[in-house]
């Protein structure tokens, strides 16, 4: 249980209510129905806005905020290194129905793992070529994603989001975030246009090409399947529309990957690609399992293996580009430290830093490591206190740092240009159905470096919340 343990931490009672009068009638232009939450906090934790601030909002992708300081946390510990991320290797096992070996790939919880040519480190290309250096013929191509408990998509989240990149499943074995590149090319005015895919996915094609420009088309996949079924119009002189794709079955898709490589290299494949998972256990919940973890099975030798990238770069990643895969992964990485990778024991981790921290337990409840759970919920001032919190950690420059920047990069890149917190503003964003989130710090007009949090939910369709909660920020930080 985690209950407020840090006097030093809790923000004192609103001390200026014309700070709140500031952005109270810019938020109001959002109408009814929009449910806000506000606080901003001086760097003491001070605060001088606060318009409902202990009421749970939807976070989104806020909820990344949590997951990265939870991971520079653990490293601060000793509880998590780069090397809890071990890279993808590749075994030769011998097969009971060929000369030819079986090729396991297996997967350690790298998020980075690229088939793509132009890939420099933590290519796959590296494991293909030890395997075409070794035999020049290899039966099935097995990939192993049990490092972690088979958790592909967390509670809460929304199933239409599978067939896109945003809800691609997770898995300890995953190559090229999990998602498939498509380019959909217009054809003769009347005809279908032109898909252009991988050959893992098939293509049923019910769109066609119209005169003019512009495009109408609408993709769609049924979960566990391969087809993708694509519909609308496009027009003749439009330019190709791109699509990134999610992908159910990560450890098969990386496995089938290393086979195409194989056969490129002059390698032949006579079996199949396949992939292997963990059922999720009882021993995986930190609640119900009696006692420490079950030990994890010795590593057999492997034939190669990559070495991920630093962490710090994932987070930056994590948090510039809202990156739900790698999120999800570092949850379960965290989840080693104390247990075996599960979804529960990353969250446990966190809840442990949010203890020592000082935030209530109402204040935060989370169900994933990215905010695409629809479970997830978080009252702004609870992300204040974390936020004031690191600011004063060790690792708190290494933290902002990866936060976007506005009007600079990131997911803020397009917001906040133009205005004076261009450029003085680090935050994390977040996005769903209804819902808008921003949190993190920014400059005033007068030097003061305030920490704000701003959550809309219930957002009625055509109301821009990003653009009224933008203007509202900026009205306060031009009146301090």
């Amino acid at each position: 249980m985690r209950f407020l343990i840090a006097a030093s931490l809790a923000l004192a009672p609103v001390p200026a209510f014309a700070q709140a009068d500031v952005m109270a009638p810019i938020l109001a232009e959002a109408g009814p129905g929009t449910r806000w939450g506000v606080v901003v906090a001086d760097a003491e934790g001070r605060e001088i806005v606060a318009i409902e601030p202990e009421r749970r909002f939807l976070p989104a992708s806020n909820t990344k905020i949590f997951t990265t300081a939870a991971a520079l946390w653990a490293r601060s510990r000793g509880e998590l290194a780069d090397a809890e991320a071990s890279g993808a290797e590749v075994r030769l096992v011998p097969s009971r129905q060929s000369n030819a070996p079986d090729v396991v790939l297996t997967g350690r919880g790298d998020a980075r793992m690229s088939a793509a040519p132009s890939c420099v480190t933590d290519c796959l290309a590296t494991l293909a070529d030890a395997v075409a250096g070794k035999t020049r013929a290899v039966r099935n191509i097995v990939g192993d994603a049990t490092f972690f408990p088979d958790q592909r998509w967390s509670p809460g989240m929304s199933w239409n989001n599978i067939p896109s990149s945003s809800g691609t499943a997770i898995a300890a074995l995953s190559v090229d975030d999990n998602e498939i590149a498509a380019t959909v090319t217009p054809g003769p005015v009347g005809a279908p246009p032109v898909v252009a895919l991988p050959g893992y996915f098939s293509v049923e094609n019910h769109a066609r090409t119209v005169a003019g420009q512009g495009e109408a088309l609408v993709y769609d996949r049924l979960p566990g399947s391969r087809v993708l079924v694509v519909t609308g119009t496009i027009g003749a002189a439009q330019a190709p529309v791109s699509w990134r794709l999610g992908v159910d079955d990560p450890a098969h898709h990386a496995a089938w990957q290393l086979g195409e490589m194989l056969r490129a290299r002059g390698v032949a494949v006579t079996g199949e690609a396949s992939s292997r998972y963990r059922p999720l256990m009882l021993e995986d919940d930190p609640e119900k399992r009696n006692g420490p973890a079950p030990a994890r099975p010795r590593a057999e030798k492997a034939l190669a293996a990559l070495e991920p990238p630093p962490l710090g770069e994932e987070i930056s990643i994590i948090n510039k580009r809202s990156q739900n895969l790698y999120s999800e992964l570092l949850l379960r990485r965290l989840g080693l430290a104390r247990g075996t990778g599960s979804i529960a024991d990353g969250q446990a981790v966190v809840e442990a830093m949010l203890a020592e921290v000082g935030v209530a337990d109402a204040q935060v409840s989370l169900s994933d490591g990215s905010g695409m759970s629809s479970y997830n919920r978080v009252a702004p001032r609870g992300t204040v206190v974390l936020l004031n919190w690191i600011a004063k950690q060790p690792w708190a420059d290494e933290f902002r740092a990866s936060l976007p920047v506005g009007g600079l990069d990131g997911t803020l890149r397009r917001r906040f240009a133009g205005t004076m917190l261009a450029g003085r503003i680090f935050a994390k964003t977040g996005t769903l159905n209804a819902t808008n989130a921003l949190a993190g710090w920014l400059t005033t007009a007068s030097g003061k470096t305030l920490t704000f949090a701003i959550y809309a939910n219930n957002v009625p369709e055509g109301v821009s919340a990003t653009a009224i909660m933008d203007r509202a920020l900026v009205a306060l930080a031009e009146a301090n």
